[in-house]
């Protein structure tokens, strides 16, 4: 039996990003173990999984060097076939090369790629979405086909949310980590007011934005608007977009959970834009930015904690009428 590690330990989005790796992998080695490294936090997204045999998950806030010396300990002792190594940072490397795997494959990016088996290429702003790059990766031992990210939800996961599925409902996901990727709470109280009464809203987020969301609720002239931020969990709230009419979402992660369920989806991009590769992927998708140009977008790969220009234009002169449908 061939045993595979997939590592991958950075944010939410990245996680479901990975995952065409892990339905790959499934197809061509159905009989073997496929293990995931991620971040505390994130565990519970491929909680369940039926591809995965396990989870392996490194605590990077608490001993941070430490745990990851006993996370290369562990790596070690069940000797890998493959380490597939998804990040292009040092503490990755660092875990790839140490791990006693027979192949050990990342991205030229990856500051220890030279000690690699094998290494792929990682380049942005050429068309290709990250899902390819990440698929690159295993082309020599699958192939180059497309494979689109998945999670799954539970049964008790579509029972819990079935609660709020009982008249048509949109789901809008109004933040982001980054202040330059977040539409901001004024436009999408304008949204909010232009969407006919027939349909129920839920604002979906963590713990952490349920503030903005009950200020957009209270600010706002709709009264068919929950606040569910931090009721659900990420597999719950995949599921309630799922058959959501429409899923309003910046450049973040529940952007890609509504791709891992082929959910209908609305992506707004304000600072960074689709050319890099992290774009919605459900068959029903559409992009929104700014219609004009400007020669200050974009101003980063990631976003930024304020507009470098001050004027936040990117996100400012986005219209409504181009986020809403039919």
């Amino acid at each position: 039996m061939k045993k595979f590690l997939i590592i991958q330990t950075a944010f939410i989005g990245d996680v479901i990003l990975a995952t065409p790796i892990i339905e790959k992998l499934y197809n061509f080695y159905p009989n073997d173990q496929i293990d995931f490294l991620l971040r505390k936090g994130n565990e519970s997204l491929l909680k369940d999984h039926p591809h995965v045999s396990n989870i392996l998950i490194w605590d990077k806030k608490t001993d941070k060097t430490k745990n990851l010396f006993r996370m290369i300990k562990q790596i070690r002792e069940t000797k890998y076939d493959y380490v597939i190594n998804l990040q292009r940072f040092l503490s990755t490397g660092i875990i790839t090369t140490f791990s006693k795997g027979k192949c050990k494959i990342g991205f030229d990016k990856n500051p220890l790629s030279f000690m690699f088996n094998h290494k792929v290429k990682h380049k942005i702003g050429e068309g290709n979405h990250e899902i390819e790059r990440n698929i690159n990766l295993i082309s020599e031992i699958t192939d180059n086909e497309i494979c689109k990210p998945r999670l799954y939800p539970s049964e008790k996961d579509f029972e819990l949310i079935s609660q709020y599925t009982n008249e048509p409902y949109i789901c809008i996901a109004p933040t982001s980590v980054w202040f330059t990727k977040q539409y901001p709470a004024d436009k999408w109280i304008e949204l909010i007011d232009s969407i006919r009464s027939e349909y129920r809203i839920y604002l979906i987020g963590g713990k952490d934005d349920r503030t903005v969301c009950d200020s957009i609720i209270s600010d706002s002239k709709n009264t068919k608007i929950k606040n569910l931020c931090g009721e659900l969990s990420f597999l719950q709230t995949s599921a309630l977009m799922t058959n959501a009419v429409m899923n309003y979402v910046n450049d973040s992660a529940p952007m890609h959970m509504a791709s891992s369920m082929n959910a209908k989806t609305t992506a707004v991009f304000c600072s960074t834009v689709p050319d890099f590769g992290f774009g919605p992927l459900s068959d029903c998708s559409k992009i929104v930015e700014i219609e004009e140009f400007l020669d200050c977008r974009p101003c980063g790969l990631h976003g930024a904690k304020k507009c470098p220009q001050g004027h936040f234009k990117c996100a400012h002169e986005i219209k409504t009428r181009q986020l809403l449908f039919e």
